[in-house]
């Protein structure tokens, strides 16, 4: 294959262009997209804190049928509108015959992911031209702060996917308005009928902002494009609406109340500040985006949108958003556009220098987590074996050829992309996106079974479970976390009613929660340990069953 590369001379170094050979790329971005979206969404138990409130719904979902208004086992008001909800426990269902509940519902991220990089890929080559998709959906894949929460059973998820098809669907608006105005309305349906006004407001917002202050979006077409939206998306979120109020009017309306007061957090900075690392590597690219068009950022049409969307963002996540790594899930969209559009001005030194360092920090990861695996296979290094057992609980690795073989491929395609890729702006992206791949691959094979060790109450709750066999009734807790209880309920069904102490337990039973640095709940002498149990690698955490002597 033959390539022309473009160089200026300046240190700029442009991606070589290929007049042959995209279909080759676009398979190798489709098997890297299927491997990252797949693994990590099964294997595991639900983990804390992202994943109890989701599983919990699901089972209430099966156990209660209330399909228009999901609630937690606990919760007597809605946290979140059901769409997202009844999408896990349909694939739940569906599944059920193969994998776990936990399992099939979390496998519906895949459907919501896969939705979400398709987006951002052809936001990318609707702003920048083609080859653009390309570089946003692998920068996206290669974000921190997406891999680290997008295989939750997290609403949060489906959030980010209606963001992504909004700003598609804004992108598109200028050239094909009757598609723009068709996706915007999808977005708003999927971001509100999941994820509420978080969803929908900084969308609306956006496109309002646009039209107030650039003249180039202040046409008749899109104002009409805008309202068509509105209109086709009230429609679906009316059919939810309107039965929600007239049968569970109570909750209709502590909801509605919620909602408008629902203004109250500051969290600006925060979600600003953990930007330095969450949207690694599409910050500094954005940031080398905003340098090289400064003098046009009013004037061009995808600067113009890039940055009020994210401004959209920052101010409602600031007001609505606790102070959640998770909630920052959509701002990456906005920096990811902007980096992708900012892949071909890196200069030479600056693409060598995120290149090795990528390949040196995902070597070294990699690495270490094959030698933490065999350590725990052979048992040697064993020193390397005692600091994995104790970080994870498990006293032993059992070997398992499937997981070793998707890593063994994983680590090869790796070394292939690392040896033979020539050093271009685009391999430094695509190097990132496969280097974040072959770690998360790894840690979702290798390790999985030593991470859900460490992370799972399955066991601990399980216990306590059994040795509640013969009582279901009332249980009071004393400082148990409520993700904790969540969690209990999914594995054993029993509900606990806290208190604030153990004078005040009216049950026969008292769960307590003990951290490490607290002190100590001692009952008096009505009362006896029944119980105890904790993860196997905590140190820090314990509970203790406590049952009230006749």
């Amino acid at each position: 294959m033959r390539f022309q590369l473009d160089h200026d001379w300046q240190g700029n170094m442009a991606t070589p262009r290929a007049h042959l050979g995209d279909s080759v790329k676009i398979q190798l971005l489709l098997v890297l997209c299927f491997i990252w979206v797949l693994l990590g969404l099964t294997g595991h138990a639900p983990w804390k804190p992202l994943e109890s409130t989701g599983i919990n719904i699901v089972k209430m979902l099966f156990d209660k049928g209330i399909w228009l208004a999901p609630l937690t086992s606990d919760a007597t008001t809605l946290e979140n509108p059901p769409l997202y909800y009844l999408s896990a426990a349909a694939s739940a269902y569906t599944l059920s015959p193969w994998l776990t509940m936990h399992d099939g519902a979390r496998l519906i991220n895949a459907l919501w992911l896969s939705l979400m990089l398709l987006m951002v890929g052809m936001s990318g080559r609707e702003l920048w031209g083609n080859g653009a998709g390309r570089h946003a959906t692998l920068i996206m894949l290669g974000s921190i702060g997406l891999v680290v929460s997008a295989h939750s059973l997290s609403v949060e998820i489906a959030g980010l996917t209606a963001s992504a098809l909004g700003f598609y669907a804004l992108s598109l608006a200028r050239r094909r308005p009757k598609l723009s105005s068709i996706l915007l309305a999808s977005a708003l349906c999927l971001g509100y009928l999941s994820y509420g006004l978080m969803s929908a407001l900084p969308l609306i917002s956006s496109a309002l902002l646009l039209i107030l202050f650039f003249k180039a979006w202040r046409t008749a077409t899109f104002v009409k494009s805008l309202f068509s939206a509105l209109l086709l998306a009230s429609l679906p979120i009316a059919l939810w609406l309107i039965p929600l109020h007239q049968q569970h009017s109570d909750l209709f309306h502590a909801w509605w109340n919620a909602h408008l007061n629902g203004f109250n957090q500051s969290n600006h900075l925060y979600f600003l500040r953990i930007l330095i690392w969450y949207a690694w590597p599409a910050l500094p690219l954005a940031l080398l985006g905003l340098w090289h068009y400064r003098q046009r950022l009013h004037v061009l049409g995808p600067m113009q949108l890039i940055l009020v969307f994210f401004a959209c963002h920052v101010f409602f996540l600031g007001l609505m958003a606790s102070a959640k790594d998770m909630n920052a899930l959509t701002l990456l969209l906005p920096l990811t556009a902007l980096a992708a559009g900012s892949v071909e001005h890196l200069k030479r030194g600056m693409a060598a220098a995120l290149n090795w360092f990528g390949v040196l920090l995902f070597g070294l990861i990699g690495g270490l987590i094959w030698l933490g695996w065999l350590a725990m296979l052979t048992g040697h290094p064993i020193k390397i074996k005692q600091r994995m057992v104790f970080l994870s609980g498990a006293e032993q690795l059992t070997f398992n050829w499937l997981a070793f073989i998707i890593a063994l491929l994983v680590t090869a395609i790796w070394l292939f992309v690392c040896i033979r890729a020539r050093q271009t702006n685009k391999s430094t992206v695509s190097n990132w996106a496969v280097g974040m791949t072959f770690a998360w691959s790894l840690l979702m094979t290798l390790w999985l079974p030593l991470l859900d060790s460490a992370k799972s109450y399955q066991a601990v709750f399980t216990s306590l479970d059994q040795r509640l066999s013969m009582h279901k009734g009332c249980i009071n807790s004393l400082n148990v976390e409520r993700q904790q209880a969540l969690l209990l309920n999914y594995y054993s069904a029993i509900n606990l009613t806290p208190v604030a102490s153990s004078q005040l337990s009216a049950c026969d039973y008292l769960l307590v929660f003990n951290k490490k640095g607290q002190q100590r709940f001692e009952p008096d002498g009505a009362w006896q340990q029944a119980w105890s149990g904790k993860r196997p690698a905590d140190r820090k955490e314990s509970f203790y069953l406590y049952q009230r002597l006749n």
